[in-house]
């Protein structure tokens, strides 16, 4: 397989426009997730048009960010990040960032694509005033879990599931 050249990637935040890009690329992002494991979630029938939506109701918040890479003239990847507390109330903490979501094209991957948008969800967690941030990544995700190492990512929780059995 020849090595694509990524030219001139643009990350940017989302717009309108992107609607249906977003919707599709959530789509690829369940199948590739439920083709790692099939204990994990496949899409709602319509649930990347309702997924889209909440992204865009949230546009407009200043505690998440929707970012677009952009090559070629394509929408190629995107990121969702966003500011969270965990029951503030209770724990003593600082406000941390949640990177949500992330895609990549397939054959963008691998080029440093990912790279900028997470590089640039950082620079908006700082400018938020978040001194780290959390994701999750698929316990079978090899190449998931290769690249958040690569990006300084370390293990912080462990998240397990058992079957509920009935007698």
């Amino acid at each position: 397989m020849a090595e694509r050249v990524v030219a001139d990637v643009v990350i940017r935040e989302a717009t309108l426009d992107d609607a249906d890009a977003l919707a599709e690329m959530w789509l690829a992002l369940v199948r590739y997730h439920r083709a790692l494991d099939s204990n994990l979630p496949t899409a709602a029938r319509g649930g990347e048009h309702r997924y889209v939506r909440r992204l865009f109701d949230r546009l407009g918040d200043p505690t998440t960010r929707v970012l677009i890479a952009e090559a070629d003239g394509q929408v190629v990847g995107y990121a969702l990040g966003m500011i969270v507390d965990l029951m503030a109330d209770v724990f003593a903490q600082e406000p941390s960032g949640f990177l949500a979501d992330i895609y990549i094209e397939a054959e963008y991957r691998r080029h440093g694509v990912g790279r900028r948008l997470v590089d640039a969800l950082r620079i908006w967690f700082a400018s938020q005033g978040v001194s780290h941030f959390d994701w999750q990544v698929a316990a079978q995700n090899t190449e998931g879990i290769a690249f958040w190492r690569a990006m300084g990512g370390q293990e912080v929780m462990v998240r397990m599931r058992a079957e509920v059995r009935r007698k």
